[in-house]
């Protein structure tokens, strides 16, 4: 081998250690900047029901829309599931998504899961609530902004395309109806 690529591939093996024990000796359940950012969407914890009205192409839809959120890793992550079903119980809508720090950013991570669709979102944190937004076709988003105050959550989502009306496209008003242990609420025994 030439010299050059002796210490190359040493530089390579030696990094590797170093690399896994740093990240070995990270918390596993996040930083503490990151635990303290996301202690600011404690309120939304629990179980929330209440009606959204969604505003289509075809008409109003009401549906019966529930949440459920919660902590992982230790409060460093924010886990989010909203359900809303028709009148005959049937799911019309399900998404998920997680909400984390980026310290190194110095911004929120958003990622979203729903109908069949995902992506990485902008996210702010307000002082009652929280907003973000979605692209919605080419020069267009929509907006969420919620307020969540004395065990009610309220959100509207508005379509907003340049040179053109803003458009409701949702409204959820959900009230709190209990404390939820999900979704760290068991643990696998790790013994065989």
């Amino acid at each position: 081998m030439k010299p050059f690529t002796c210490l190359a591939l040493a530089a390579v093996l030696l990094a590797a250690p170093v690399a896994a024990q740093a990240q070995m000796s990270a918390s596993p359940n996040g930083t503490e900047a990151q635990r303290a950012a996301l202690d600011r969407l404690d309120m939304l914890d629990g179980e929330w029901r209440g009606a959204a009205t969604i505003h289509g192409p075809h008409g109003t839809m009401t549906l019966t829309q529930t949440e459920r959120v919660g902590s992982m890793l230790g409060g460093s992550i924010k886990v989010i599931e909203g359900r809303g079903y028709a009148a005959d119980g049937t799911t019309q809508f399900n998404a998920m998504a997680t909400v984390s720090w980026d310290a190194r950013a110095g911004r929120y991570g958003f990622r979203s899961y729903a109908q069949g669709h995902s992506g990485d979102y902008a996210f702010e944190v307000t002082t009652d609530g929280f907003r973000w937004e979605t692209p919605a076709g080419p020069g267009a988003r929509i907006e969420y902004v919620a307020v969540v105050r004395d065990g009610t959550w309220h959100e509207v989502g508005t379509w907003v395309a340049e040179g053109q009306p803003r458009r409701p496209m949702i409204e959820m008003r959900l009230t709190r109806i209990g404390d939820t242990d999900w979704p760290a609420g068991g643990t696998v025994d790790p013994t065989p």
